[in-house]
């Protein structure tokens, strides 16, 4: 039921962008049921999206009479990118809420921080302002199937962290129309990164978004791949196994066991042939492209938070988000990921996974991925790749 509810959602949410996209290009639109729109479109916009000049688009499971269905899978957002060009790539939008943090801020930070080899204590929360990077990006997984998909990631840039539940929280009031609030002329705005920092944040936060996104395609990829593998091992093998059998039925020496121990080689290298066709077929092509960038500006309760590790400390920073009503997570700055818990290395305190600090694969000792990101300190061992 709460799966057939979220595709209703996107399907309505697809439906209300194109609505707004063709009256925005001066097409004229009328909903219709089931989930459908008819429209009549100018010239330009027939031939960006591949319609007639009168046609019925539909977004859910049943189409109208004569629809076009529209979705995600397919050329639709090729046909989009055509007609949108330029428009639309950097957005932004300024929210605002007076909402207070709850009574105890140290046990909303004791859930959210979790420390397994430090100790942290909260100085202070005041109010600040902060901007989001909210980023979207499209994706297309090509192998004997094709998935498109979108994924988002927004980073703040006043504390760096990537909050992807409060990002998803804040969605709802990024759909109003209303006017946005002024941003206070005494509003201390975190500065915007520069192009090489984006970069290289993207370069460690997108994959294992992306592996995310895939899990579900991959594994059906897996399970065809297996069944066509188990397919091709039992046709070989019935050959292998019936040509042994007359093999062995004649003596040593017969030319007619010859032909027969060449055939069952001939299988064997058939069968590796296939294998190899397989890999072929199911290897896949991940491709990825910037979509668009919302610049978000809202005001954030700011938690200073002391982190300790043996005799050393060190001061970061966190938001509460009042309109998602959650704290942002601290990020792994080795990895970027958000899997718990957290570990602090012992030279910066950075905070990171296990994996970022996991031990060398040469000498066993444990070094921080972000102190060290080349090599381990003690024997230079190139850290693996995850």
């Amino acid at each position: 039921m709460i799966s057939m509810q979220r595709e209703q959602h996107a399907d309505n949410r697809m439906r209300g962008f194109v609505a707004d996209l063709l009256r925005h290009e001066d097409a004229l639109v009328e909903p219709i049921e089931p989930e459908g729109l008819e429209v009549l479109t100018p010239a330009g916009v027939q031939r960006a999206l591949g319609v007639g000049e009168l046609s019925r688009l539909g977004f859910g499971t049943a189409l109208p009479a004569g629809a076009q269905r529209v979705g995600l899978e397919g050329d639709w957002l090729d046909r989009f990118d055509r007609l949108l060009g330029t428009q639309g790539r950097w957005s932004r939008r300024v929210l605002s809420s007076d909402a207070r943090m709850p009574g105890d801020p140290e046990r909303v930070l004791g859930h959210e921080l979790v420390l397994d080899n430090a100790t942290f204590r909260l100085q202070g929360v005041t109010p600040a302002w902060t901007r989001y990077l909210v980023m979207d990006f499209r994706a297309s997984a090509v192998s004997d199937d094709k998935r498109d998909f979108v994924t988002r990631l927004g980073v703040n840039l006043a504390t760096g962290a990537l909050p992807d539940a409060v990002i998803i929280g804040l969605e709802p009031f990024l759909e109003r129309t209303e006017a946005d609030p002024v941003v206070p002329a005494d509003a201390d705005l975190p500065a915007m990164w520069d192009r090489t920092r984006v970069v290289g944040l993207l370069e460690r936060a997108l994959p294992p978004r992306l592996d995310v996104a895939l899990d579900p395609f991959i594994k059906g990829l897996r399970r065809r791949l297996a069944r066509d593998q188990e397919r091709l091992h039992r046709y070989h093998n019935d050959l292998h196994l019936e040509t042994m059998r007359r093999a062995v039925a004649l003596p040593e020496g017969d030319p007619k066991r010859a032909r027969e121990e060449q055939r069952s080689d001939a299988v064997g290298r058939e069968y590796r042939a296939k294998l190899d066709d397989l890999a072929r077929q199911y290897a896949t092509r991940v491709t990825v492209e910037w979509v668009q960038t919302l610049e978000l500006v809202m005001p954030v309760h700011r938690l200073t938070v002391q982190i300790r590790r043996r005799k050393a400390d060190r001061i970061i920073a966190l938001d509460w988000n009042p309109l998602a009503r959650r704290l942002e997570p601290t990020v792994c700055e080795a990895t970027a990921g958000l899997e718990r818990p957290r570990l602090v290395c012992d030279d910066a305190l950075h905070l990171v996974t296990p994996r970022g600090l996991a031990p060398c694969t040469g000498c066993g000792r444990a070094f921080c991925r972000v102190c060290h990101p080349a090599a381990c300190p003690k024997c230079g061992v190139r850290p693996v790749s995850s």
